[in-house]
C-alpha cells in the first residue's frame, strides 16, 4: 500500500488515471496528447503505475491499450475507509475479454486484474464450483465446462439471471464464456479469465468485451464486488458481505 499511495502522489499520474477514468483503454499516443513531456517519460510514469498494480496493459495487434484498475483502489478504500465511515459503499466494485476470430482486435470494455494468495488449481476450482461460487458472488455458475457447453449464472432460487455458452477453457489457465441476460433480445458480450502463477500468488485478470454502454456501469462495479469477495474468501476463508 505504500507504493500504491506513492505512486499516486505524483501529478502527473493521477492526470493519467483520471483520463483513464474518463476513457478507460487508451494509447500511449493517446494519453500523451497535451501532457507536456515526452512519450519516454510518460511511459515511465505508466510503468510505476503498472507496477502498483494501478494500470493494466492489454495488447490488440500491434497497440498496447492501457487500462484503470481499480481493485488494488478498492482494497485500500475496504481497509482504511469502508469499515469506518461508509460500510455500504464496499458493494460498489469489478472484470473482462475477447477471444475468437477478428472479434480478438476489439478493445474490452472493461479489463481488472487481481493477485490472489493461492493456486491456479484453488482459483479454477472457485470460478468453477457451483457451491463455491454461490458463497462469494450470490449465483452458481453451471456448467459442463467444456468447448460449447451452456453457462448458467443461476439464483439461490434456481432462476437464471444469465446465461452463455463456453468459448474456451484451458484449466487453470483460461476460461471465456459468452455473457447475456435471459431475455432474448439482450445483447451478447463476453467475459475471459486468465490466470498466471506470479510466485506465492496467481495473477487474475478478467476482461468484459462488448459490453452494452447502458450496462457498462452497473456491470463493472459488480466485478470490482465480485472479486474483492473472491480474493477474501480464498486468502480469508470468509467471502465478503455483499447481501447478495
Amino acid at each position: 500500500m505504500a507504493q500504491i499511495f506513492r505512486a499516486l502522489a505524483d501529478p502527473t499520474r493521477q492526470r493519467l488515471l483520471d483520463r483513464l477514468h474518463a476513457d478507460n483503454g487508451q494509447t500511449l499516443s493517446a494519453l500523451s496528447r497535451d501532457l507536456g513531456m515526452t512519450r519516454q517519460g510518460v511511459t515511465q510514469h505508466l510503468a510505476v503505475l503498472e507496477e502498483v498494480g494501478l494500470v493494466t496493459a492489454v495488447r490488440r495487434g500491434r497497440e498496447k491499450l492501457h487500462y484503470l484498475n481499480p481493485v488494488p483502489l478498492h482494497d485500500i478504500h475496504r481497509r482504511w475507509i469502508a469499515k469506518f465511515e461508509i460500510p455500504d459503499l464496499d458493494a460498489l466494485n469489478s472484470v473482462r475479454s475477447d477471444l475468437e476470430g477478428p472479434s480478438t482486435m476489439d478493445k474490452p470494455s472493461v479489463v481488472y486484474v487481481t493477485y490472489i494468495a493461492t493456486t491456479p488449481e484453488k482459483l479454477w476450482n472457485a470460478l468453477t464450483d457451483p457451491e463455491t461460487t454461490e458463497k462469494y458472488w450470490g449465483h452458481r455458475n453451471v456448467s459442463g465446462w467444456r468447448k460449447g457447453d451452456s453457462w448458467e449464472h443461476q439464483r439461490t432460487d434456481g432462476g437464471n439471471d444469465i446465461v452463455g455458452t463456453i468459448l474456451e477453457i484451458d484449466p487453470p489457465r483460461r476460461l471465456a464464456h459468452s455473457w447475456a441476460g435471459v431475455n432474448s433480445q439482450d445483447k451478447v458480450s463476453r467475459v475471459t479469465f486468465d490466470l498466471e502463477p506470479a510466485g506465492d500468488l496467481v495473477k487474475l485478470t478478467v476482461q468484459h468485451h462488448d459490453l452494452p454502454e447502458e450496462e457498462l456501469a452497473d456491470t463493472t462495479d459488480g466485478w470490482q464486488a465480485v472479486l474483492s469477495s473472491l480474493k477474501s474468501l480464498l486468502e480469508t476463508g470468509k467471502p465478503l458481505d455483499f447481501g447478495w
